[in-house]
């Protein structure tokens, strides 16, 4: 796989190391038939190439669209448990996370929107084929300091190691909306090349880990759902951006 290059600095970024990362076109291998019923069977997708956001969308950041637009602050945002600047934002439903990429494509002028499941799981393997976790197959319990994180809350997004790709948290502190609808039986009749979920459904697909989960890391290829309205405490969001073909 060719290796991701930085992209340049759109409006929110404060630094260039903050930079979203364009991920190149590839094929892997998406699911698991070591995992859940829903992320069976294994089959290959091919993807293009798009970008992503180094790290979910952080309080600061959240705080920008709320004053911009006057839209209503997450149920959460006046916990203290949760009011780190750098923290994730989360308690945001689907709705708000769609209408955040839209404020900012038109802030910054780049078509940014929610990943699809099959970009979310490629960008959190790395371009490591068939691993059940971005580092490899050990357990999440066998990282350094894992029983003393996430004790009551998510972390603030730069303490996380980054993938091979250079992002941060995949898998692990919150949950991320993706674009898909959600179906269990998806993967039984997904296309081959840029699946993008059923056409309609009851609830929106998420990736990546929890907080307050009993195991707090997730594996690449777990799969998670909730309706689109809901507002979880652990549920947050990255943009991906979409790129010229």
């Amino acid at each position: 796989m060719t290796a991701p290059v930085r992209l340049p600095k759109v409006a929110e970024a404060t630094d260039p190391a903050d930079a979203p990362i364009v991920i190149a076109a590839s094929s892997f291998l998406m699911g698991c038939d070591r995992g859940a019923d829903d992320e069976r069977p294994a089959h290959r997708v091919r993807v293009g190439a798009f970008a992503l956001a180094r790290h979910p969308v952080t309080n600061a950041e959240y705080a920008r669209f709320l004053e911009a637009t006057g839209a209503a602050a997450p149920p959460t945002w006046s916990d203290p448990r949760f009011g780190d600047h750098d923290q994730p934002v989360v308690s945001v439903s689907w709705f708000d996370a769609v209408a955040y990429c839209e404020w900012l494509a038109h802030r910054s002028g780049r078509p940014a929107r929610l990943p699809t499941e099959a970009e979310w799981e490629c960008a959190a393997r790395g371009g490591v084929e068939g691993a059940l976790y971005p580092w490899g197959d050990d357990s999440p319990q066998s990282l350094p300091g894992y029983a003393s994180r996430w004790i009551d809350r998510p972390e603030p997004v730069g303490r996380s190691t980054p993938n091979a790709f250079c992002l941060r948290g995949m898998c692990e502190n919150v949950h991320e909306w993706c674009s898909d609808w959600y179906a269990a039986d998806a993967y039984q009749r997904s296309p081959a090349e840029d699946p993008a979920g059923p056409p309609q459904g009851t609830r929106r697909s998420s990736r990546g880990g929890s907080w307050r989960h009993q195991i707090r890391v997730s594996r690449c290829a777990a799969r998670s759902s909730i309706p689109p309205a809901f507002r979880y405490a652990d549920y947050g969001f990255r943009v991906a951006f979409t790129l010229p073909r």
